[in-house]
């Protein structure tokens, strides 16, 4: 499993978003994509899984420019976990994560496809969601109902577009240890955007770092995750400290934090204490 690209450029009408982006991304690994907000993030894996088409350069998959591939056959390959879903159709939620098997099946699922929703199913402990409506759930749920539709496509590349942004923190920890977990023991090549970098940083094998357009720095996290480019890219001052061989940030405030709260601190109510 492979994913090449090479001079990769992406505009929005004449507005530049991505530029001079070179990426090979080859094995089973789990890669999280980090940045602040605005700076492509988004754009990068929908050009990976031609939901756009780049302006210039070429995307690769297996060797195989994408361009050249249908979009069947991409999702064959390559699944998508998105942001959130706007579906509001009233399926059941084994009925939406079977829609993730059409690639394979088209639209007349056989029972090894059941088998292998509701073994997704219990994997992610949502089971007992099964015959629950996909547009009763709650947003977390829906976040993991989402996922475990990506993963009945049984892609070898599975690219998520901040898969735990609606999940409390034992949740975030959960849901990216199973994606950890995949890259692992399915041979999987993850690709994951988080926003939250000590999670990122606590389980990805590479971290690639976004800044206006172009890629910053990329490789193991701690040569990602510094004070340095914390500092560069985000506009923040922080502290790096190890954590089981890892990198955590620890935040500082900024220089006059507390003038600027003095500014901003409305006078009381009259009448009041």
């Amino acid at each position: 499993m492979r994913i090449k690209i090479e001079d990769l450029e992406f505009n929005y009408s004449s507005t530049p978003v991505l530029h001079d982006v070179v990426l090979d991304l080859d094995g089973a690994q789990f890669i999280s994509v980090i940045g602040p907000n605005g700076v492509g993030k988004s754009t990068l894996i929908h050009c990976m899984n031609k939901v756009l088409k780049p302006t210039h350069g070429t995307v690769l998959v297996n060797d195989t420019d994408l361009s050249e591939m249908k979009l069947k056959d991409v999702a064959k390959i390559v699944g998508y976990v998105p942001y959130t879903s706007s579906d509001t159709f009233p399926l059941t939620v084994v009925d939406t994560v079977l829609m993730g098997r059409s690639p394979h099946t088209g639209w007349k699922p056989k029972a090894k496809d059941l088998d292998i929703v509701y073994s997704i199913l219990k994997m992610l402990s949502i089971d007992h969601l099964a015959d629950r409506p996909f547009n009763e759930l709650s947003a977390g749920q829906h976040q993991k109902v989402m996922l475990a539709r990506g993963l009945a496509q049984d892609p070898e590349i599975l690219l998520l577009d901040e898969p735990t942004s609606n999940l409390d923190i034992r949740h975030q920890l959960e849901v990216t240890s199973i994606l950890r977990e995949l890259s692992l023991h399915r041979d999987m090549l993850v690709i994951m955007i988080s926003h939250d970098i000590n999670i990122a940083a606590k389980f990805s094998d590479r971290m690639i770092l976004l800044k206006e357009g172009t890629i910053y720095a990329a490789g193991a996290p701690e040569e990602v995750v510094t004070a340095d480019n914390i500092r560069e890219v985000y506009g923040v001052d922080c502290e790096i400290m190890v954590s089981d061989g890892r990198p955590h940030v620890i935040l500082k405030m900024p220089v006059g934090w507390e003038e600027q709260l003095k500014k901003l601190s409305m006078p009381p109510k009259e009448g009041t204490v």
